[in-house]
């Protein structure tokens, strides 16, 4: 049996200083200018633009981005943290800051021009531009294959026909990344991306989701009516652009997962602080077996889920294929979210289903984390593939 060195293992189960220093950064942050809004937020469906539009001279809009064009050039695990940690404080911020870098951005630097990145990851990476990423429509969630958008060509432009949904910063957004068929149905070589600004002729909004949890964070249809865009728009190759989806989703699945993660230590942090508070019997309740080992059990599983994220963003750091490791992930990350949010409702009883506290939020947000970027279910039909091949 071939034994790994600490080199050629790569992870090391230390935070670095610059994690250390971007959770920091993220709680002052979150302290002055997320938890004092967020409830608001929430109930009335906020997307707080202007809170991104801070985040970018952060160089929270741009984790990934090389700082030749404008971002912060950290790598995963400074990623996985800043996510995590806002997602520890709002998950629905922790998603939005999520899809705009793992998305829309990522799919502009990992498969754009030069020219197409210099224009338009600066613009990303400090908010300037809020991204969105256009591949699910109204009856091809998973089956992607099988999507109806579709671009014709017609000389030196392609026009977009038909409707995404799910979208988050679909409204919103002025970059967004689409996803469109350019060949015959249930062809995986016969989609193309294509970037499309906000404001292009016959691109609009629909519909705006009126959600269950992450309320903050946009989610809405996009529509196509003969939008024409310019072949210069296309990122590849005609026909690349549902493998490059599957690429982008590797890594995107890693963002669900530090958002699980997020959300589950947040809840965690939350029951954790109550247990000790409330007294019934004179005496707190975390010293009650009862309660002391349902937060056993929270603490041991959040500290699985964040060994396999870190581990997936260690592969994903060193150009590895991560396609098994990031859905094991965040399958586990996201199942964890929901338990350790739910068992956090338990222990705070009543007060856990009020808004008043903390627990209901943590509860609504975490289910999302599930489905989003590919269902439990779907995550485990690539691990099983991964596994059997």
């Amino acid at each position: 049996m071939e034994v790994l060195t600490q080199e050629q293992s790569h992870i090391s189960f230390e935070e670095s200083e610059n994690q250390k220093m971007i959770a920091q950064m993220i709680r002052d942050f979150g302290a002055r200018e997320i938890v004092p809004k967020m409830m608001e937020w929430d109930e009335q469906q906020i997307f707080p633009v202007d809170l991104f539009r801070k985040m970018g001279p952060l160089g929270l809009m741009g984790v990934l981005v090389p700082q030749e064009y404008g971002g912060s050039g950290f790598g995963y695990p400074e990623y996985i943290t800043a996510v995590s940690e806002i997602s520890r404080i709002d998950g629905a911020i922790g998603l939005s800051l999520a899809a705009h870098n793992s998305l829309c951005t990522n799919h502009i630097l990992q498969f754009g021009t030069e020219d197409q990145k210099r224009h338009y990851l600066p613009k990303l990476a400090s908010a300037e531009a809020i991204g969105a990423w256009g591949l699910t429509e109204p009856n091809t969630g998973s089956d992607a294959g099988n999507m109806r958008t579709v671009a014709i060509r017609d000389g030196n432009h392609y026009v977009l026909n038909g409707a995404k949904n799910f979208i988050t910063h679909g409204k919103s957004g002025e970059i967004a990344v689409v996803i469109a068929r350019t060949g015959q149905v249930g062809d995986s070589h016969a989609m193309t991306a294509f970037i499309v600004e906000k404001g292009t002729p016959g691109f609009t909004s629909g519909k705006k989701e009126n959600k269950l949890g992450m309320r903050a964070s946009e989610t809405a249809e996009m529509i196509f009516t003969d939008c024409r865009i310019h072949k210069s728009q296309m990122m590849g190759a005609e026909g690349e652009g549902f493998i490059q989806a599957l690429k982008v989703l590797d890594g995107g699945r890693i963002s669900i997962a530090a958002l699980g993660l997020g959300i589950a230590m947040g809840a965690f942090d939350a029951a954790l602080a109550y247990s000790k508070e409330r007294h019934q019997f004179n005496q707190p309740i975390s010293s009650f077996q009862g309660i002391s080992f349902k937060l056993a059990d929270m603490a041991t599983k959040i500290e699985a889920a964040r060994l396999l994220t870190f581990r997936a963003g260690d592969l994903k750091n060193h150009g590895k294929s991560v396609t098994k490791e990031s859905a094991m992930a965040k399958l586990y990350a996201s199942e964890v979210a929901v338990e350790v949010a739910n068992e956090a409702v338990q222990i705070f009883g009543g007060y856990g289903y009020i808004k008043d506290f903390p627990a209901e939020k943590y509860y609504r947000d975490a289910k999302l984390c599930t489905i989003g970027e590919g269902t439990s279910e779907i995550q485990k039909l690539v691990i099983s593939r991964s596994i059997l091949k």
